[in-house]
């Protein structure tokens, strides 16, 4: 793995502010994604390092700014931010560190710019939702927010030859990622007056949301949650198909994304109806064993 100033170097980032920018956000992402932020250093040419990175900061930093306090402070929030993305993107130039970055990686992928405005436009599916009637609810939130947050990363990694497949592939990727977030969060979005299980999934095991309010665990509940893990594994396994789609260089990449999510999925497995108290413990050896396998593969594809 190169050095980070190397890594900076590869990917054409000379100048000392844009450089001390990436900086600032790999830090970021290297405390709230370990596993992920790994897995970007060691799996993926060093040239695109510094632009995923810098994807990833926008949208945790964008994340952040609209999923605490108040509906109307979270609704100026993201009409303030979007304002200042747009003239960041306008101007060519901002004060502020993550958009530096990101207009800088703009600047040398297109497609990103398109891709940072429709998750500015899905983004007040974020800040209002505070549970679903439906499953069909929830994969329109999935269209609106989900998706186009995992595809400020991912668009970094779209073969033009098969674009088509592999947004779609990302589709299925992210519904069955977010069903697992829902599944992980339960707990603690509880206690935020949230709920990513559907009002329909809830009643076809007999349960209401007060129950789970209350944290009474159920027979019904066991039952819904291996009904969820049952709707996840299969896109999980799906989305392995993404590894074929992508440049070779990011193909043990791919494989690792869905493997580390696959090794969630277990841990949520493991704790069962526990997730109304408490969320799963990080799987880090295992996450670990994956990146390791992945990287052996990767070098000896070189």
């Amino acid at each position: 793995m190169p050095t980070w100033s190397r890594t900076l170097d590869e990917a054409g980032v000379s100048d000392p502010l844009l450089r001390r920018d990436y900086t600032e956000q790999r830090r970021l992402v290297a405390r709230f994604a370990r596993a992920e932020y790994m897995a970007v250093r060691l799996l993926l040419p060093a040239a695109v390092v510094p632009d995923v990175i810098a994807a990833t900061a926008f949208m945790h930093h964008s994340d952040n700014l609209i999923d605490q306090g108040p509906l109307d402070e979270r609704l100026k929030a993201l009409e303030s931010w979007e304002i200042q993305v747009k003239d960041a993107f306008d101007s060519g130039s901002t004060d502020q560190s993550v958009l530096r970055a990101l207009v800088h990686t703009a600047g040398r992928h297109a497609q990103l710019e398109g891709h940072v405005q429709a998750f500015l436009t899905g983004a007040p599916a974020e800040v209002h939702w505070e549970g679903f009637d439906t499953d069909d609810d929830f994969r329109r939130y999935v269209d609106a927010y989900s998706h186009p947050a995992f595809m400020l990363i991912a668009c970094l990694l779209e073969p033009p030859a098969q674009a088509d497949a592999y947004r779609t592939g990302c589709r299925t990727f992210i519904e069955s990622s977010q069903r697992l977030d829902f599944l992980e969060d339960l707990a603690d979005d509880l206690g935020t007056g949230r709920l990513g299980l559907s009002q329909e999934s809830l009643a076809a095991f007999g349960i209401t949301r007060a129950q789970l309010e209350r944290g009474e665990s159920s027979e019904g509940l066991e039952k819904l949650t291996c009904h969820q893990v049952e709707l996840i594994r299969p896109g999980l396994v799906a989305s392995q198909s993404l590894a074929d789609l992508v440049d070779p260089r990011s193909r043990q990449f791919m494989t690792a994304l869905v493997s580390l999510q696959q090794i969630r999925l277990q841990k949520v497995e493991e704790t069962g109806v526990s997730l109304l108290r408490k969320s799963p413990s990080k799987p880090i050896a295992a996450s670990l064993r994956v990146l390791a396998r992945a990287y052996h593969a990767a070098r000896r594809a070189r």
